[in-house]
């Protein structure tokens, strides 16, 4: 069995090696859609701090036709909702965006002066962010075109905009930042759309503080869907996000693709959960969405599963307002196998965890985890995506029912294809370094991301009475969450036992992960922050956290070293057991803090160490990459699931395109799923 699972990990590890080069120009048809796989383009264009990729379907010529028109629903029901998280993230957007839109598809002028290609830019980086504000740094957008240019070139298509809309473009200080937590009130300081622009943070806090004395069951994810909004009488409430409620035109064409998945849903169970979410977008009722999650988490056969609604809450300042999110996914049974063995011995995970036995789950439930190969996605998962999802957030269902765990397998490797070596050189310490990475480093990647998903999000609980750490940590609630899962990852992929059940080859793979981690965390992430700006982003700040507590704990006990050699910084670990050790001590900590609700510790802990830039190494590290010309940010180009008909109207295949235009996908989007007002 340890030798079968090995030898799937080198197959695995094999297959993220191969492929076309990312340099390469495809060989197109005229509508920009890829004619040769055999030459697959992954890496088709670069702009700003961006690059655009594109990833393929393996696979998807097998399914049938059933399957095909499931996935094929499944992608039209989350493209149908893409105008919403445009809202959601500025209530400019839509408007800005639709003028943008106008201008690149019809305007008649030059197109080679130095405004228009600025107007180009801007309307790229507005499409990759699903708005005017950069989707990592939250800064807002800077044009580099002028007024007058713009109000041009608007006139000449036809295409105008309201004075304010106008203004968030060209007025800096105007709704500068989408998220903004350096302020003393979350909400006025943020551009983001969840609630009001005149609400103010204890005004929100309080609305929902009396919200739920009224609650009939404490559990529900309050506030998950909806905007808060100031009524005629001044006082607020809720605008729910359902049919007939807001952005119903939207939901409406979510509903009317659902309704058809159902009809080839693979299984009952699978039928039941849509039917479940079909309810819930036209009542609204999160009791509803509680039993959707459920039944969603317990409908684990068939090849094909899906994400879709308003899940995450890292857009909202204060953790109650999921951001609407699809992805579409197709199993890869035989990656899948290879990891299911860390859902199977989740219980030993928990079990030998560092953290303190009153915050162990006695019973890990229902722990499922999956390699997929995405088929589509769309809005904040779009153009930039995650690589690995656990779900449903609510803590309760978790702890009931179970999660799903997926990594995103075809996406994966399509990062592998697209990145060179060049930031693997320069930044490491050492040849031994170097080749461990070149070894093991794709492996040891997969193996963090398997165990942050599947036993990182899955572990801990809350000690009795202690409200949801939305409620208790507030905007430290979700750094503090991603640091705890990437700690249970760095604790475990040392683990001996990872060996014993062959899930790794040697501890080596572990050593790569630290290599590999604390590099990003306390240098190659900083090429996302502009000179001067602090970390906001709570993935980042987990990252930032992690990694300069442990050096500087690593430091004083000599487990690791900061290396200054011809100009340049480099980490240098020294021991790699002591390290383990010390990412338990944090790991401890962190589910503490989380666990008994304790603010103050866990804001002490990130604004300690996960906040603050140090300028001299930013610089450093700024212009040590600015040399290998590697943008920072990736996003993709979805491929186009495109039904074939019969003369009667019926669906008898469907087919995988891959688009190679990131323009042209994002002009075709804005004309057919364009819904809301």
């Amino acid at each position: 069995m340890v030798k079968n699972i090995l030898f799937l990990l080198g197959l695995l590890f094999l297959t993220a090696s191969c492929g076309g080069p990312a340099g390469q120009e495809p060989d197109t048809s005229a509508d920009g859609t890829e004619a040769a796989q055999d030459t697959f383009n992954y890496y088709p264009e670069r702009f700003a701090d961006k690059k655009i990729l594109r990833y393929q379907v393996p696979g998807f010529d097998k399914l049938t036709l059933q399957q095909k028109k499931l996935a094929y629903y499944l992608v039209q029901a989350g493209l149908s909702g893409r105008d919403i998280i445009y809202d959601q993230n500025y209530r400019h957007n839509l408007a800005i965006r639709r003028a943008l839109d106008k201008i690149v598809a019809d305007y008649q002028g030059g197109r080679t002066t130095e405004e228009w290609r600025e107007l180009l830019l801007y309307a790229k980086q507005v499409w990759f962010s699903n708005g005017i504000h950069h989707h990592y740094s939250n800064d807002k957008f800077v044009p580099g075109f002028s007024p007058e240019y713009f109000d041009k070139v608007m006139a000449s298509v036809g295409a105008s905009l309201g004075e304010e809309a106008r203004r968030a473009i060209f007025d800096p200080a105007f709704d500068a930042r989408k998220i903004d937590q350096s302020g003393d009130d979350l909400l006025i300081n943020s551009a983001v759309n969840f609630y009001g622009p005149d609400i103010t943070q204890a005004e929100a806090e309080a609305f929902y503080a009396e919200m739920k004395k009224n609650l009939e069951d404490e559990r529900v994810s309050l506030g998950l869907n909806s905007k808060v909004v100031r009524n005629k009488n001044g006082q607020l409430e809720e605008a729910v996000w359902k049919v007939g409620g807001m952005y119903s035109e939207a939901i409406e064409q979510i509903v009317f693709w659902l309704e058809k998945a159902v009809e080839v849903a693979e299984n009952q169970a699978q039928a039941d959960a849509l039917r479940l979410l079909i309810e819930y977008y036209r009542t609204g009722d999160l009791v509803t969405w509680d039993k959707y999650n459920v039944a969603w988490v317990q409908a684990t056969e068939g090849n094909i599963d899906y994400i879709n609604s308003f899940i995450e809450v890292y857009n909202d300042p204060l953790g109650y307002k999921g951001s609407y999110e699809n992805i579409v996914e197709i199993t890869d049974f035989d990656a899948s196998e290879r990891m299911a063995v860390v859902s199977r011995y989740a219980q030993w995970f928990e079990d030998n965890s560092p953290i303190l036995d009153a915050h162990k789950k006695k019973n890990v439930t229902g722990i499922t985890y999956k390699v997929v190969t995405v088929a589509g996605e769309s809005g904040d998962a779009s153009p930039a995506t995650p690589i690995g999802v656990n779900l449903p957030n609510a803590n309760w269902i978790r702890a009931e029912y179970g999660s799903k765990s997926v990594s995103l397998g075809n996406i994966i490797h399509a990062y592998d294809q697209a990145d060179g070596p060049g930031l693997l050189q320069e930044f490491s310490h050492d040849e031994e370094e170097i080749e461990r990475a070149k070894q093991y480093g794709a492996l040891a990647s997969k193996m963090h991301t398997a165990l942050h998903e599947v036993v990182g999000h899955a572990s801990g609980q809350l000690e009795e009475g202690v409200a949801t750490p939305k409620e208790t940590l507030k905007n430290y609630a979700s750094p503090l969450e991603e640091a705890r899962a990437d700690l249970v990852a760095l604790y475990f992929i040392m683990d001996p036992k990872l060996v014993e059940l062959g899930l790794i080859p040697s501890q080596e793979v572990g050593k790569a992960e630290y290599d590999s981690y604390l590099k990003n965390g306390y240098m190659l992430q900083l090429r996302r922050i502009e000179p001067g700006k602090n970390i906001e982003q709570a993935h980042m700040r987990n990252r930032s956290m992690v990694s300069h507590w442990v050096i500087e704990k690593g430091r004083e006990e000599g487990a690791v070293a900061i290396v200054q050699r011809d100009g340049k910084t480099f980490i240098d670990i020294k021991d790699y057991d002591k390290l383990r050790e010390l990412f338990g001590q944090l790991l401890r900590e962190v589910q503490r803090i989380k666990s008994q609700g304790d603010f103050e510790a866990g804001k002490a802990l990130i604004d300690a160490y996960g906040v603050q830039v140090g300028p001299e190494i930013h610089g450093e590290v700024l212009e040590r990459a600015e040399a290998l010309d590697i943008p920072p940010y990736g996003g993709f180009i979805n491929p186009r699931l495109v039904p074939v008909m019969d003369e009667s109207g019926d669906i008898t295949d469907v087919k995988a395109e891959y688009p190679a235009d990131f323009t042209k996908q994002m002009l075709e989007y804005g004309r057919e799923y364009s819904f809301l007002k």
